[in-house]
């Protein structure tokens, strides 16, 4: 529908993708022009990503966490956090297996593991108690019991976020039942107040856990396709050996580029959330004005905000706000069945357009 209406003309304001619109950090760039230059640039790369990248990743997790990561064995670079999480699901499932993820919920989360002939059991994507009593009814009730719980924190779409007390309890509750845990943390970086934690903080996740974390939102590198997961040596060394075996890694200057953004995160995050404070403020102050409730939060580079009043069907409303508004939304339907009622709303605009965004729905309701 937005490439029709934008075909016939019509200014289409498309926030339903979560693709950053602002540029990588000057000095980023800057790295990946001259190492284009290099005699070697152009030949095959270390497919687990070279080896100054994931020192700077294990840097940064030792900087922010306080995680302590051998780059040799528990970090793995990749092309993007999504192929990560495809390529560990294809390490450790075998036909049948059972996964609990999080419903609403990112969806490779879950497609990852059923392309691999795996299924899924659902779980709440709030961050409480009641993720273990639906994980416990799965274990009791499923032959085979599932092998992975996966969190998402902060949740894409829900923006929700984890306390460390509730991976403390994943941890006790994984290790109880045997399951390997699986953390997607891509929004580490773009919160408002206090910063999200890491699962691997915990005392003994590291024995059954990977992390998953991103360059795409973090640094504005979305299409620079970086990413990585990082972990437990037995896990990272299934993800890696799936991976060898179909890429060869990302362009080597783009690794390079991505090692000078690590080593600069705290300068370069600052601005980025600066840059998305700004916008969701701007998003909010114009809904309300509309007469549009958008929920405030404080993580990702989303609002994710339940339909309006006499709204019932996600998908049939961001169809109605492509024609008559001229905006696109992501309807909830899209992230699992539990994500009816609800459109996630990407801050992928300036403020000028997010607020005019907010306007034209204001009018179309």
């Amino acid at each position: 529908m937005v490439k029709a209406a934008r075909a016939a003309g019509r200014d289409i304001i498309d926030l339903s993708m979560g693709s950053p619109d602002m540029q990588a950090a000057p000095q980023v760039i800057e790295t990946l022009r001259e190492r284009v230059y290099d005699e070697d640039a152009s030949r095959y790369s270390d497919s687990r990503g070279i080896l100054p990248l994931r020192q700077a990743c294990a840097d940064y997790y030792d900087q922010r966490f306080g995680v302590a990561l051998n780059p040799d064995t528990q970090v793995v670079a990749t092309l993007g956090s999504k192929n990560a999480f495809a390529n560990l699901a294809f390490a450790i499932t075998a036909p049948g297996d059972l996964i609990c993820c999080p419903n609403p919920s990112y969806p490779i989360h879950m497609f990852g593991f059923v392309m691999a002939g795996g299924s899924v059991r659902h779980l709440p994507a709030e961050p409480s108690e009641e993720v273990f009593r639906a994980a416990e009814r799965t274990i009791r009730f499923s032959v085979p019991k599932p092998i992975a719980l996966i969190l998402n924190y902060p949740s894409n779409p829900t923006t929700i976020t984890a306390e460390i007390g509730f991976y403390e309890e994943a941890v006790r509750f994984a290790k109880k039942h045997d399951l390997f845990l699986l953390s997607d943390l891509a929004y580490a970086e773009v919160y408002e107040g206090t910063p999200p934690p890491s699962l691997l903080q915990v005392e003994g996740a590291m024995d059954i856990s990977v992390e998953f974390t991103s360059a795409s939102k973090s640094f504005n590198m979305a299409g620079w396709r970086m990413g990585f997961a990082v972990g437990n040596e037995d896990l990272i060394a299934a993800l890696t050996r799936v991976k060898s075996y179909l890429d060869y890694g990302s362009f080597g200057p783009i690794q390079q580029a991505c090692t000078v953004a690590l080593q600069d995160w705290q300068s370069i995050t600052d601005d980025v959330r600066a840059h998305y404070r700004s916008r969701r403020r701007a998003l909010h102050k114009a809904a309300e004005e509309a007469g549009w409730h958008i929920p405030r939060s404080e993580t990702t580079m989303f609002a994710w905000t339940p339909l309006p009043k006499g709204e019932t069907d996600s998908l049939a409303f961001c169809r109605r706000m492509v024609a008559e508004a001229g905006v696109a939304l992501s309807p909830g339907v899209g992230f699992g069945e539990g994500g009816e009622g609800h459109v996630r709303i990407a801050l992928v605009a300036d403020e000028a357009r997010l607020a005019e965004a907010a306007q034209r729905v204001g009018r179309a309701l």
